[in-house]
């Protein structure tokens, strides 16, 4: 008898390609960053007009970056033609992820009683960058308005908004649990590089800090123990990088390669090899942080 076909896996299929797209990008850089430098906008849906999130940002990144897609807009094959757009002949499409939510009847074993619950089932959705379509032309409403301000001063306001303690000094960032402080080093010693300004250096460099600040037991009291236990300090790394590249993108700022990327990607890359749901995890929470740490400036938290 034939082989019967082995069933699809989204989880492993995209972190397998996050991992790829992590070990060809270099020592230094890592795959949300592009190799001039520039980060990425957030990938969009051109039906619904609303950005992705977690590890679809991820996902489409990646693809993004192997093909050099010129456009953050993305959409099914059928979204595509109900937009009178045609994907051209060949195109490979991009993986994103999506949960389909339904009922389940469970038996307490105590009690014999009959209860409902819901359980989650992972779907693999293929969508196709407007690079790859005929007949789209980008308007303005299509896309998400750019951001009419000066992204420094967008990104000095968000800060303040968070609340968060910070206080410049030292000649390294972190943030201090013992005493919920985020310890930068001055801003004039942030140099940039040939594609980051001295001030995006110290902005994303900041982003990556409020993140962890985020996870503070006041706040999303994110404790990653449980899940992943010797590993967590790895995955918290991960998240805090993730969300660190997710503010950049939404505030208009180029992150900064940094060199102490490389002891924590070695990390990285063997929690995701040998955890299949462990980007997902890290997308999610890195997701979560950036939304709550936008909403403080909403003042909608």
């Amino acid at each position: 008898m034939p082989r019967s076909k082995q069933k699809f896996d989204v989880h492993q299929e995209i972190t397998n390609r996050i991992v790829d797209a992590i070990e060809t990008a270099g020592d230094f850089r890592l795959p949300w960053i592009k190799n001039n430098g520039d980060s990425f906008a957030r990938p969009v849906n051109v039906a619904s007009k609303n950005p992705y999130n977690g590890i679809n940002i991820v996902s489409l990144w990646v693809s993004a970056l192997a093909s050099e897609f010129p456009s953050n807009v993305w959409g099914t094959y059928r979204q595509w033609q109900e937009k009178d757009c045609q994907v051209r002949k060949g195109e490979k499409s991009s993986l994103v992820i999506f949960y389909k939510s339904f009922e389940v009847e469970d038996v307490n074993e105590q009690t014999g009683e009959t209860e409902i619950g819901e359980r989650r089932i992972a779907r693999a959705s293929r969508v196709f960058n407007a690079g790859q379509v005929e007949g789209f032309e980008t308007e303005a409403e299509e896309l998400p308005e750019e951001p009419a301000f000066d992204p420094i001063k967008r990104a000095e306001k968000f800060a303040a908004a968070t609340g968060a303690k910070i206080e410049e000094g030292g000649d390294r960032a972190c943030f201090i649990p013992s005493v919920d402080m985020i310890r930068m080093p001055e801003r004039r010693r942030f140099t940039g590089t040939d594609t980051t300004t001295p001030a995006e250096a110290y902005y994303s460099t900041l982003n990556h800090e409020l993140v962890h600040w985020s996870g503070g037991k006041k706040r999303l009291d994110r404790d990653l123990s449980g899940r992943f236990g010797n590993e967590a300090y790895a995955i918290e790394e991960l998240i805090a990088e993730l969300g660190a590249a997710f503010l950049c993108a939404d505030l208009g700022i180029t992150p900064e390669p940094r060199e102490d990327h490389a002891c924590y990607i070695k990390n990285w890359l063997a929690v995701l090899k040998n955890d299949k749901k462990a980007i997902f995890a890290a997308a999610a929470k890195a997701s979560q942080a950036t939304t709550w740490l936008l909403d403080q400036e909403k003042g909608t938290a």
